[in-house]
C-alpha cells in the first residue's frame, strides 16, 4: 500500500510539473506543434482523428511531421511521444513494445497488442507478431487505440491495437526522396511516388538500411518495398490493392550480466553467431462501399514469412497465414453502430536444429502448427444530449491452436504427439463521452479484455503446454482537449487481470517458459501536454506512470512485476519556426524497474539528452540532424525476466549509445 501511495505521489509531482510549464498568458488559436490531437489537411488523417472523438478512452493520432527529423529505426522512433506506448529499444529494430503492460515479460517478438497496416493485421493467426514487418518511414500516420478503445480493429486484447497507414496516390503525389547517414556506418534511403487519375492512383515506396550496430555482432541490413494501387468505379463503390515485401537481416548481440551492460556496452554476448532473418510477403485488398447513411469495408489479405533465427538451436520457420474481415459503420440521428468480424487461419513449418556457429546442424525438433482466431464485435453510440453519449458494446473471440510433432529429440525421436487448445471469451464494454466544450472532452469505461496463448507460450521447448487464457477487467477515465496555449491527453486506468501469462528467462541463450499468474493489478497514467509558449518556442511532453505488481499471489505475494519502469517522462523544446528549428530532448527514467518476479534486483533510473534540427533550404528540400545520448550515459534500458537475479544474470540490455545522424528529404 505504501508503494501504491508513493506511486500516486510521484505521480501527481510529475504532472504537477508538467502542467507548471504552462503560463497565465494567453496565446493565440494557432494549431499547437505537434499536437496529441493533431490537425492536418490529409482526409485519412481527418477521419482517424474524427474517431479519436468519438472514443471514451485513451487514443491518439501521431503524424509523420511528429518525427520527421528523427533518423527512423524502429516504431520506438515514430511513437515516442505517443501517451502510455512504452518503447524501449534493444538493439537494431528490436524494442519492447508495451501498452498498459501487454506482453508485459515477453522477451522477444511481441504479444497483447494489435499491430495493423492500412487497417490489415500484421499478427500471425495465433496473435503473434513480429513488428519488425512495419516500417515506420513508409507511414503517413499512425493511429493507437489503447485497451477496449481498439474495439473497431477487432482487438480484445489489454494493450489495444496501433495501425501504421501509409500513403495513397492521392495523399502523396509526385517523388519523394529522403537519405540518412550517421554513426556505426548507418544509412538509409527512401525513393517513395505517388500518381494519381480520375479514377486510378497508386503510391509506392522503396527503402533500404544497413547499420553495424552499435554494440559488437548488431550489424544489420534490409530492403523493404510497399505499395498500393486503388481505383474508384464509382462515387459510391472504391478498392485498393497493398503488398509488401520484406528481407531483413539482423545480427544479435544479445543480453549481458549486469556489470559489462553498465560498464563496457559495447560488448556483445552472441555465442553461435545469433541472428534474426525474415523474408517476407503481406498482399490485401480493400473494399469500401457507400451505402448512404452506412458504410461497409471488406478486406482479405495473405502473408507469408520465412524466418530463419540462430539462437541456442536454429529455429527455421515457414509461415502462411490468410483472412478476412469486414466492417459496417451507420450513423442515424441520435444513434450510431459499428458491426464487424475478423478470421485468421495460418500454418507454421517448425524445425529446429543444432547450432553450428549459425547454421543447421542435426535436426532437434520438426512440427506443424495450426492456428486460427475469429472475432465479432459490434459497437452501439447513443446521443443522449447534444454533449453526453453512451457508448456500450463487445467482441466475443474465439480460437485454437494445433501442433503436431513429427519428431522431437527431447522426446527420444519421432513422436506424433498431438497438442491442441481451444479458447473462446466474450469481452463487453461500457462508457460514456462527454463533450464540455468544442475543444474540450471528458471520457470513461469500463472493459473486459481477453488474450489467447500464442505457440510462444503453448509450444515451449520439450512439449506442448495448456497454458490458459489471460483476462482483465479495466477501468478507465480521462480528458483531452485544447485550451489556449495547452493541449492534452491524461488517462488514468486500473486494471485487473486473471491469469496473466508472465514469463521467465531460464538462461541466456533458452527461450523464456510461461504460466498464468493468480491475480495481477496493472494501474498507471497515460498523460501527454502540448504547449504553444509563443510562435517559435513549443514544448511537448509525455508522462507515464506504470504500477504493475501481484495482488496476493501464493508464490510472489503483493511483489512488484518486473520490466517496465514506474516513472517515464520525455519532453522536448522546439526553437525557432517551421523552415529552421532545434529541438532539445530529454528522456528521465525516474526510477527503473525490478530485474525479477521476487524482487531482489532494481535497476537504477537514468536521463538521456538528445536533440533534432531541421533547415528547410528551397521549398521542398529540407536538411535535419538526429543527435542521441549526447552525454554517452551508460545505464540499462531493458531486462529479461528471471525469478530471481544474481550477478551471472545475463539479461540486461545497454541504452542505446551516443550517435548522430543527418540527411536530406526533398520532394518533387
Amino acid at each position: 500500500m505504501n508503494n501504491l501511495k508513493n506511486g500516486s505521489a510521484m505521480s501527481l509531482v510529475v504532472l504537477g510539473a508538467m502542467l507548471g510549464y504552462a503560463p497565465l498568458a494567453v496565446a493565440d488559436d494557432a494549431m499547437l506543434y505537434q499536437d496529441t490531437i493533431i490537425v492536418t489537411s490529409n482526409a485519412r488523417t481527418l477521419e482517424a482523428e474524427a474517431l479519436v472523438a468519438k472514443t471514451p478512452g485513451g487514443a491518439d493520432i501521431v503524424s509523420h511531421d511528429d518525427y520527421a527529423d528523427r533518423f527512423l529505426v524502429s516504431l520506438r522512433d515514430t511513437l515516442a511521444f505517443s501517451p502510455g506506448v512504452y518503447t524501449q529499444p534493444r538493439y537494431g529494430q528490436e524494442v519492447r513494445i508495451s501498452i498498459r503492460g501487454s506482453g508485459l515479460s515477453r522477451g522477444y517478438h511481441m504479444r497483447g497488442l494489435t499491430l495493423l497496416q492500412d487497417g490489415a493485421p500484421i499478427n500471425l493467426a495465433d496473435d503473434n507478431g513480429d513488428f519488425q514487418e512495419l516500417e515506420p518511414i513508409f507511414f503517413d500516420h499512425l493511429e493507437v487505440f489503447r485497451g477496449a478503445n481498439a474495439l473497431r480493429f477487432g482487438s480484445g486484447t489489454l494493450g489495444g491495437a496501433i495501425n501504421g497507414v501509409t500513403p495513397t496516390g492521392r495523399t502523396a503525389p509526385g517523388v519523394y526522396v529522403r537519405g540518412d547517414l550517421g554513426s556505426n556506418d548507418t544509412a538509409r534511403l527512401l525513393v517513395s511516388g505517388g500518381v494519381a487519375g480520375d479514377q486510378l492512383d497508386g503510391w509506392a515506396a522503396l527503402s533500404t538500411d544497413t547499420s553495424d550496430g552499435d554494440r559488437d555482432h548488431a550489424a544489420r541490413g534490409s530492403v523493404r518495398f510497399h505499395g498500393n494501387l486503388g481505383y474508384a468505379f464509382n462515387d459510391k463503390v472504391t478498392t485498393r490493392f497493398y503488398a509488401s515485401v520484406n528481407q531483413i537481416n539482423q545480427e544479435l548481440p544479445g543480453a549481458l550480466t549486469r556489470a559489462p551492460a553498465l560498464s563496457d556496452p559495447k560488448t556483445g554476448n552472441f555465442f553461435g553467431d545469433q541472428g534474426r532473418d525474415v523474408d517476407s510477403l503481406r498482399v490485401q485488398n480493400q473494399t469500401m462501399i457507400d451505402l448512404g447513411s452506412s458504410q461497409l469495408k471488406v478486406g482479405v489479405f495473405l502473408n507469408g514469412k520465412s524466418l530463419f533465427h540462430p539462437i541456442f538451436q536454429v529455429i527455421d520457420q515457414e509461415t502462411l497465414d490468410r483472412g478476412g474481415f469486414a466492417r459496417w459503420d451507420w450513423a442515424g440521428n441520435r444513434f450510431e453502430a459499428t458491426v464487424g468480424a475478423e478470421a485468421r487461419f495460418g500454418e507454421v513449418d517448425y524445425k529446429r536444429y543444432v547450432n553450428n556457429n549459425g547454421a543447421s546442424g542435426a535436426l532437434t525438433f520438426d512440427a506443424a502448427q495450426e492456428a486460427f482466431t475469429s472475432n465479432v464485435y459490434s459497437e452501439l453510440r447513443y446521443h443522449a444530449t447534444d454533449k453526453l453519449t453512451l457508448i456500450g458494446g463487445g467482441i466475443y473471440a474465439n480460437g485454437k491452436r494445433e501442433q503436431f510433432e513429427k519428431y522431437n529429440m527431447f522426446a527420444g525421436g519421432p513422436t506424433g504427439v498431438k497438442g491442441e487448445k481451444a479458447f473462446n471469451a466474450f469481452s463487453p464494454k461500457f462508457g460514456a463521452l462527454y463533450q464540455a466544450t468544442p475543444d474540450i472532452q471528458f471520457y470513461g469505461n469500463l472493459s473486459k479484455s481477453a488474450e489467447f496463448p500464442g505457440f510462444g507460450e503453448l509450444a515451449q521447448l520439450a512439449a506442448f503446454v495448456p497454458v490458459e487464457k489471460q483476462t482483465a477487467w479495466t477501468l478507465e477515465a480521462g480528458t483531452r482537449g485544447r485550451a489556449s496555449m495547452a493541449e492534452w491527453d491524461i488517462t488514468i486506468y486500473r486494471s485487473q487481470l486473471d491469469g496473466e501469462l508472465l514469463q521467465y528467462t531460464i538462461g541466456p541463450d533458452v527461450p523464456a517458459s510461461t504460466f498464468n499468474a493468480d491475480e495481477t493489478v496493472h494501474q498507471g497514467i497515460e498523460a501527454g501536454l502540448s504547449l504553444a509558449l509563443n510562435d517559435w518556442l513549443h514544448l511537448r511532453q509525455v508522462y507515464t506512470w506504470s504500477d504493475f505488481t501481484f495482488s496476493g499471489d501464493g508464490q510472489y505475494g503483493d511483489n512488484t512485476l518486473p520490466v517496465v519502469p514506474e516513472h517515464v517522462y520525455r519532453a522536448e523544446l522546439r526553437i525557432g519556426t517551421d523552415s529552421l528549428h532545434a529541438s532539445p530532448s530529454l528522456e528521465w527514467v525516474i526510477d527503473g524497474p525490478c530485474a525479477d518476479y521476487n524482487n531482489t534486483t532494481k535497476l537504477d533510473g537514468y536521463v538521456l539528452l538528445g536533440a533534432t534540427a531541421s533547415w528547410s533550404i528551397t521549398e521542398t528540400m529540407d536538411l535535419f540532424l538526429d543527435a542521441r545520448n549526447l552525454t554517452d550515459e551508460n545505464a540499462i534500458g531493458d531486462v529479461s525476466a528471471v525469478i530471481t537475479a544474481d550477478p551471472a544474470s545475463a539479461i540486461y540490455y545497454p541504452v542505446e549509445r551516443r550517435a548522430l545522424f543527418g540527411g536530406i528529404r526533398a520532394r518533387f
